[in-house]
C-alpha cells in the first residue's frame, strides 16, 4: 500500500529501460519504496539498469528489490501471463507505463509497416497491457496506473503526425479506462510532457518547454500525492496547447514543425 504521503511501496514499471521511468523510479526509491519490477526486453541494458538500482540503493543503505521480467509491447499474447506472474508475487501500488517509440516521420511515412509498429508500441501494446493492469488493479482493490503520452498527442502535427496519433490514442484510451475505474480504488493519471531531453530525442532541436526526465519524475510524484487525473510537464503546456488546439486549420499549418 501507498504510504500516508502517498508513495507506492511497490512499482511495476513497463518500458525498463526508459529514462524518465527511471528517474521516476529513483524518486520513489529515495522515499520509501521497496519493490521495483522493470518490464522490458531481456537486454543488457534491462539488466544494467537494474543493477545500477541496485547498487544506488546499497550506497544508501537502503533495504530494496529490484527485479526484471521479460516484456514486450509488439507481442500483446504474452501479456496476461507475464505481468499476471508479477502480480502473483504480491500487490503492486503503482503501474507506470512508459514505453514507446519516436519513429522517424520522413522514413516511415514511406514505409508502411514501419509507422505500423509506431502504433502498435504506443497504442495497441499499451491498450494490451494497460487493460492486463487494470484489471490486476481492481482485482486487488488499489494502486495507480501512471501512463506516460505526450503533448503531441493534442494536435497531430506535420512533422510526428504518426507519433502524435499514436499518442492521442494512448491518451484517450487511458483517459476513457480511468473513467471506467472510478469508485474501484484504482486510480490512473495521464502524464502529458512536452519535449523531453533524452535519448530518444538526442540531435533534435528541442522545443519550447523542453523539459527532463527529472522533472516528469518529480511532476508524476506530485500529481500521484493529488491523485491527479492529467499532469502537464511543465504545467504551462496546458495553457499553450489550449490555444493550439482551437487554431484555425490554416494557422494551424503555418506554424513551424
Amino acid at each position: 500500500m501507498k504510504d500516508a504521503f502517498g508513495t507506492p511501496q511497490s512499482l511495476l514499471v513497463l518500458g525498463g529501460t526508459s529514462e524518465i521511468a527511471l528517474a521516476t523510479v529513483r524518486r520513489f526509491l529515495a522515499r520509501r519504496t521497496r519493490t521495483v519490477w522493470l518490464a522490458g526486453r531481456p537486454t543488457p541494458a534491462l539488466d544494467a539498469a537494474a543493477e545500477q538500482l541496485r547498487e544506488e540503493a546499497a550506497a544508501r543503505g537502503a533495504e530494496v528489490t529490484i527485479r526484471t521480467t521479460a516484456f514486450d509491447a509488439l507481442a500483446p499474447e504474452t501479456h496476461e501471463e507475464r505481468l499476471g506472474k508479477v502480480f502473483a508475487e504480491g500487490d503492486i501500488d503503482m503501474v507506470l507505463l512508459a514505453f514507446g517509440v519516436l519513429g522517424d516521420q520522413r522514413e516511415d511515412e514511406n514505409d508502411p509497416m514501419a509507422a505500423v509498429r509506431v502504433a502498435q508500441t504506443n497504442y495497441t501494446g499499451a491498450v494490451s497491457s494497460g487493460l492486463v493492469c487494470a484489471r490486476a488493479l481492481r482485482t486487488q482493490g488499489h494502486g495507480s496506473l501512471v501512463v506516460l503520452s505526450s503533448v503531441a498527442g493534442e494536435r497531430a502535427r506535420r512533422s510526428n503526425f504518426l507519433y502524435g496519433s499514436s499518442k492521442a490514442g494512448l491518451d484517450a484510451f487511458a483517459q476513457g479506462l480511468g473513467d471506467a475505474l472510478h469508485g474501484t480504488g484504482v486510480h490512473v493519471m495521464v502524464v502529458r510532457p512536452g519535449f523531453v531531453r533524452t535519448r530518444m530525442t538526442a540531435g533534435r532541436a528541442p522545443a519550447p518547454f523542453a523539459t527532463t526526465p527529472e522533472a516528469v519524475a518529480g511532476a508524476i510524484a506530485h500529481g500521484l500525492l493529488r491523485r491527479a487525473g492529467t499532469v502537464w510537464v511543465p504545467a504551462g503546456l496546458s495553457a499553450v496547447m489550449c490555444v493550439l488546439r482551437h487554431l484555425p486549420r490554416p494557422v494551424f499549418r503555418r506554424l513551424p514543425g
